[in-house]
């Protein structure tokens, strides 16, 4: 009849017409997230703002890299005469493959992209690198920090030095382009983490015993 009221309408329609506040709130950080880090990627392009600066930015990309690092450790631990030091430089090992290994499995199953003013012009990458998040040189270089801060007896200059590293690393990520700030920010997290988990896995002559009788 017409005088009769109107069917409410079904629950999942009323969901639709009523989006989620946390909905909203997540969509409008990925916009805020967007754009603030194309803005700040003033080294993505040789005709960006700060592009001279660029060559220097890809050293510092070098310097966080996880090749040189692995072979700098293994190189390390080859030459070490010391048990003390071996032990520490495989735990260092450990630590930069299980980096590796949970960078590449959050990239394949997030499977972000990189930021569209990105140039594809990074040092050695494989398939996942294709992906942004999270930022495998950020993960690696709060894994790094803390593991050479814990166990390596250094004057307060060069652990100030250490962590200016660090977040050098971080932040030319964002200025090269290569990521979003929300990149960086989880891999920073991811590899602050990692090192807890390094710690309570650390190897030793006791836990591991067939891995020092290598070296």
């Amino acid at each position: 009849p017409a005088g009769a009221a109107a069917a409410p309408l079904p629950e999942e329609d009323c969901m639709k017409l009523n989006p989620s506040f946390v909905g909203i709130a997540l969509s409008s950080l990925l916009a805020i997230d967007l754009w603030a880090s194309k803005r700040l990627g003033v080294c993505a392009g040789e005709g960006s703002a700060w592009g001279s600066a660029r060559p220097l930015m890809k050293v510092i990309e070098v310097s966080g890299h996880g090749i040189p690092w692995l072979l700098g450790t293994f190189y390390g631990l080859c030459q070490s005469d010391s048990s003390a030091a071996r032990e520490v430089l495989l735990n260092l090992l450990f630590a930069l493959l299980l980096d590796l290994v949970m960078v590449a499995v959050v990239k394949g199953v997030v499977k972000r992209p990189r930021p569209t003013h990105n140039k594809m012009d990074m040092f050695v990458t494989i398939s996942v690198d294709k992906y942004s998040f999270p930022s495998g040189h950020a993960t690696r270089a709060a894994l790094v920090c803390r593991f050479i801060l814990r166990h390596l007896v250094l004057a307060v200059p060069l652990r100030v030095l250490v962590v200016l590293w660090a977040l050098i690393v971080s932040i030319s990520r964002v200025m090269l382009g290569r990521h979003n700030m929300t990149d960086v920010l989880f891999g920073l997290l991811l590899g602050y983490a990692l090192y807890g988990v390094v710690e309570h896995c650390w190897l030793s002559p006791a836990t591991a015993p067939a891995l020092f009788a290598l070296w």
